[in-house]
């Protein structure tokens, strides 16, 4: 069981990691670019996503001081979902119009 655990905090730690670049420079991976209209949102969603898996993680094997089960699990599944909600809305909502050049004859 620990293996399951520990792969998932990886994961975590490599959604964290993308979640960073993601809002810092705007880079997003190339099989989400198509879809992506939001990446601010996006990089939110994966920061989210990411730190319910690695907080799991650490509870696991102790590193954190031990809650109950339900504060565990309701304040994961309440990271995982408020991420994967970012992430779908982020793909979902119309891109942003700069109304500065909306306009381009200037008229």
């Amino acid at each position: 069981m620990a293996w399951v655990v520990g792969t998932g905090a990886f994961f975590g730690l490599l959604a964290i990691t993308g979640g960073i670049v993601t809002l810092r420079t705007g880079w997003i991976p190339p099989m989400a670019r198509r879809h992506v209209t939001r990446p601010q949102l996006h990089g939110l969603g994966a920061l989210l996503m990411g730190a319910s898996l690695v907080l799991q993680g650490l509870f696991y094997f102790r590193v954190l001081p031990s809650v109950s089960w339900e504060a565990r699990f309701f304040g994961g599944n309440a990271l995982l979902f408020g991420g994967l909600l970012l992430i779908a809305l982020s793909q979902l909502l119309p891109p942003r119009r700069n109304l500065d050049h909306a306009d381009p004859s200037g008229v």
